[in-house]
């Protein structure tokens, strides 16, 4: 039998083929299969947006609905404007941010002059923030300016806004700054 050189290739060829199939197995038995079930499957689920940066992209927190409402896993939301499913590396871990051992629960205050923090409740730490905002805007509340036309604003307080806020709560916000007479009202996009 006399080979070309054709010939020759087609035989490797079809040989290496069959080989590297050979490899892969074809075994005609019967496969049991097994599923595994979701851990997000009896999870609450939330949107939410992420509080790293001002794009304010849009995510799905899952939490248990076991009673310890742990954050079980986080993804971008699909149908978000503004990522369409996407988190870069620090949106897709803000379950560090829930679940720490390191996280602050509750407000600590530290006294004028002293070096120890001590932990307060919810309701005296806000108190003493509405107080100390009320005796700031009272104090430094300006009715009119230098020329005598009607300004009402105090130029002693400023507001920082937060990019995890919506259009809605922005609005709110916006009011509540404006109704306090705050002149100097900015945003983290611009900072």
């Amino acid at each position: 039998m006399k080979f070309n050189r054709r010939d020759f290739i087609k035989i490797s060829s079809a040989t290496a083929a069959g080989v590297a199939v050979s490899g892969l197995g074809f075994d005609l038995k019967a496969v049991k299969s097994h599923a595994s079930l979701l851990k997000t499957q009896y999870a609450r689920e939330s949107t939410t947006i992420c509080c790293y940066c001002a794009v304010g992209c849009g995510a799905i927190v899952h939490t248990s609905k076991l009673g310890d409402g742990r954050v079980i896993n986080i993804e971008g939301d699909p149908d978000h404007v503004i990522n369409k499913g996407a988190l870069c590396s620090k949106g897709s871990s803000i379950k560090q941010l829930v679940e720490n051992d390191k996280r602050l629960t509750e407000p600590m205050y530290r006294a004028p002059y002293s070096d120890k923090w001590k932990t307060v409740s919810w309701d005296w730490a806000l108190s003493k923030i509405a107080q100390r905002v009320k005796k700031t805007r009272d104090m430094n509340f300006q009715k009119t300016n230098a020329k005598g036309q009607i300004v009402n604003r105090t130029t002693s307080i400023a507001s920082v806004g937060s990019a995890a806020m919506d259009n809605e709560e922005c609005w709110m916000y916006q009011t509540l700054m404006r109704s306090l007479g705050l002149v100097y009202i900015e945003h983290q996009a611009r900072i």
